[in-house]
């Protein structure tokens, strides 16, 4: 292959892997009617928001960890490691037949996914210059917007089929593409790394307290995790609050919700990329204001979520959450990037993974009662206020000097 094009073929061969690494996460948030009439605990949201929540809990854990692992191992092995794992945990889901087992099998799904997010945004990240990072990242994430999107139809498929077949076939055809990756897929000599008498105890140690002295690396991980809460709301609960609010079905109210945020999301990512990538040739703080951009239009879609009741109003603020969320998604590891040397970005970004996925696991919890309760609705235009506060806090102290290669 051209290796001018072939940094692009990174992209295209990792999107079906995001793909796959949120639908099959995804797909069982649609799913409860289905799973509830076999799994009866599932009828109340407190033990479904559990079973969401232990997947967050132990990716949360595990994603410090892995960002260590992904800046000292074969990327390549680590990511196809990841995806037939999880695939496997998706497959065994499919035969399932109490709440104790699909709890576990969401805990080894948490641990398994969580190794692939920080090994494949340092792949592409190393692959792409400055010039075309974030638009190679949004598109990247595209693929994650549409798992989240082809998830809303795991209701739909279970309604057709059974939710056993649903987990059956979408973690069959993840462990098949595992191998079609070990064909193409090729890892980058990243340039700077520590040599073989480095990657002991000691160059673990040196990375973690030298990014944990920074004062700009804690408030980037203040930027990411605050709209982790809103972020995980949404992917967990909006299905369930739009259902509940337009008084509709969830083999509807999924696939609706889902696709709007999603499909909205994939624009952003890709529009809020390459006005970045644009704007920080000129400014170096253009990828910093874009992702404010993007935050600022959660605050008004937060809103309309909890307190409209109209169908229109609702999917125009899923929509716009979508598209603000996207373009704010898709400069986390640019704006990494300028703040983190190339041998420490996926260390760095399994941080910011483990502090936005403990938000996600806490909201997500914190719904399931609230839910029961019948607050959500109040709770989810609360989360507004968060975000206009990580809006000024960004804005106040994140000042990247230069921008690192």
């Amino acid at each position: 292959m051209a290796s001018k094009k072939y940094p692009w073929v990174v992209v295209g061969l990792l999107w079906v892997v995001a793909l796959l690494n949120y639908m099959d996460r995804q797909m069982i948030a649609t799913m409860r009617p289905s799973m509830q009439i076999d799994i009866v605990e599932l009828q109340q949201a407190t033990n479904y928001g559990y079973l969401m929540a232990v997947f967050l809990w132990v990716y949360g854990s595990v994603s410090s960890f892995s960002g260590l692992i992904a800046d000292r191992v074969n990327r390549k092995g680590l990511i196809i490691g990841s995806l037939f794992v999880w695939s496997m945990v998706t497959f065994a889901m499919g035969f399932a037949t109490n709440f104790n087992t699909l709890y576990w099998l969401r805990a080894l799904m948490g641990l398994s996914e969580a190794l692939y997010i920080p090994a494949g945004l340092s792949l592409i990240a190393d692959y792409h210059s400055d010039k075309t990072r974030s638009l190679a990242v949004g598109l990247h994430m595209s693929g994650i917007y549409m798992g989240q999107a082809l998830g809303g139809f795991g209701a739909t498929v279970a309604k057709l089929f059974s939710w056993q077949y649903t987990f059956m076939f979408f973690g069959g055809f993840g462990m098949f593409y595992a191998v079609v990756l070990i064909v193409f897929l090729q890892d980058r000599i990243k340039r700077n790394m520590p040599t073989k008498a480095q990657k002991g105890y000691q160059s673990v140690f040196t990375s973690v307290t030298s990014l944990l002295s920074s004062f700009s690396f804690w408030i980037i991980i203040l930027y990411f995790a605050v709209p982790s809460f809103p972020g995980w709301a949404i992917k967990n609960w909006a299905p369930t609050l739009i259902a509940n609010k337009l008084h509709i079905d969830m083999s509807l109210a999924g696939p609706l919700t889902t696709i709007s945020i999603s499909m909205s999301s994939l624009c952003g990512g890709i529009i809020g990329g390459y006005f970045s990538d644009t704007w920080v040739q000129k400014n170096v703080r253009g990828r910093i204001y874009i992702g404010a951009m993007g935050l600022s239009l959660m605050i008004p879609a937060l809103l309309l979520l909890g307190y409209s009741s109209s169908i229109g109003l609702v999917f125009v603020a899923a929509s716009l959450f979508g598209f603000g969320f996207g373009m704010f998604d898709t400069n986390n590891m640019p704006i990494l990037c300028q703040f983190v040397p190339v041998n420490k970005r996926a260390t760095a970004y399994g941080f910011l993974n483990t502090a936005g996925i403990f938000a996600g696991a806490f909201i997500t919890d914190y719904l399931g009662r609230s839910s029961d309760a019948g607050n959500l609705n109040r709770d989810f235009a609360a989360l507004a206020i968060i975000v206009a506060a990580v809006i000024a806090v960004q804005l106040l102290f994140l000042k990247p000097k230069q921008a690192l290669v």
